[in-house]
């Protein structure tokens, strides 16, 4: 099972008086990764038991991008333990550096009493892919009165996927210039994640076109399919303000 991964950027609400990253933020995003990891292995619903040290070693600075990764490595019959870190980028230089790394202990409820997980799978090679893949929950808070991810969550979501991989590209500020082909083709209900995965596809001088394809999951069926894509146009500000 390749490890789960939800890449994200340090806004300043999110952050402390010195400019970093609360650490609780911190924290109720590795738990999160944690329970995605547990349930994508075992297809039930989980709770968090415990979470064993967690040390911040450095801080994660606001306009910084914050990669969180998961991965199962114990499984037990009814509980299972996810290793997760934090790891900050700077987003003009492409530094990285840990933040800080914990093991989330996780128990399965709601299932029968002669439940047991499925066996912790043999790791497969990471892949070097050029393609960003990023992963997010679809909380209530998200969306409409019907129960679905709105349209602007998604665009949301979508456009941040473009603006890390397009910073990731070119190494300087850019901003959204265009959308281009955004065709939503299925609804994403709450309780779902958003599989996020952008690639480059045209650089110029003055500008990167980035292909986003927003995948949704069932978490407990491991049901997946296309909700929307599009190509995002990101430009450096100062072409932007022309």
């Amino acid at each position: 099972m390749q490890p789960v991964r939800l890449i994200d950027l340090v806004f300043p609400g999110d952050t402390n008086h010195h400019g970093t990253l609360f650490g609780g933020i911190g924290l109720a995003n590795m738990d999160k990764i944690a329970f995605i990891a547990a349930t994508q292995h075992g297809r039930v619903k989980f709770v968090t038991a415990s979470a064993e040290r967690i040390d911040f070693r450095a801080a994660a600075n606001v306009g910084e991008i914050i990669e969180f990764t998961g991965q199962v490595i114990r499984v037990g019959r009814r509980s299972l333990s996810v290793e997760v870190s934090m790891t900050a980028e700077v987003l003009l230089t492409g530094e990285q550096r840990l933040c800080t790394r914990g093991v989330f202990n996780m128990v399965a409820v709601g299932v029968a009493d002669d439940y047991q997980l499925p066996p912790l799978p043999k790791t497969k090679p990471t892949s070097h892919s050029q393609e960003v893949r990023m992963v997010e929950m679809v909380f209530p808070n998200r969306t409409s009165h019907h129960g679905n991810l709105l349209g602007g969550q998604a665009l949301a979501a979508m456009t941040k996927a473009a603006f890390i991989t397009a910073t990731r590209q070119r190494r300087q500020a850019v901003v959204l210039g265009s959308t281009k082909d955004v065709d939503f083709q299925r609804q994403v209900p709450s309780g779902a994640i958003m599989d996020l995965s952008s690639k480059i596809l045209e650089v110029t001088e003055r500008s990167t076109t980035v292909a986003v394809t927003l995948m949704a999951e069932n978490l407990f069926s491991g049901e997946r399919y296309i909700a929307g894509a599009g190509h995002f146009v990101m430009v450096s500000p100062r072409i932007a303000k022309e």
